[in-house]
């Protein structure tokens, strides 16, 4: 599996929720029954403080689709600006892939 670099746009105080898929080389789904996923986002890459970002692998797992998501109170307590995350899953066997990272921006809002 290779890592996708997408960048993300995340309203303070928003509930946030967004799905990929992983594929193979050739396009297709890449199965992912037996694994389970852990992202974290901090401000710079060598930061001591994170804030976890939920994973779930949806079902059904052959589909190979991914969502990642965050509660409005989390948002909430995140101050506005650019921080950097990484979506990493694991294999029934301890493998370790990351498939997904970039910068997450935090926007402050006007009603929430």
């Amino acid at each position: 599996m290779l890592s996708a670099v997408t960048n993300l746009i995340v309203y303070q105080g928003a509930d946030f929720e967004s799905t990929f898929f992983v594929t193979k080389d050739n396009g297709s789904n890449f199965d992912l029954t037996g694994y389970s996923g852990a992202s974290l986002i901090k401000k710079h890459y060598d930061s001591s403080t994170s804030t976890t970002m939920v994973v779930d692998i949806t079902s059904p797992p052959s589909m190979g689709a991914v969502k990642i998501s965050l509660t409005n109170a989390v948002t909430g307590g995140m101050h506005p600006g650019k921080y950097v995350y990484d979506v990493v899953l694991t294999s029934d066997t301890g493998i370790k892939s990351r498939v997904l990272e970039g910068v997450l921006t935090i926007v402050e809002g006007v009603t929430i």
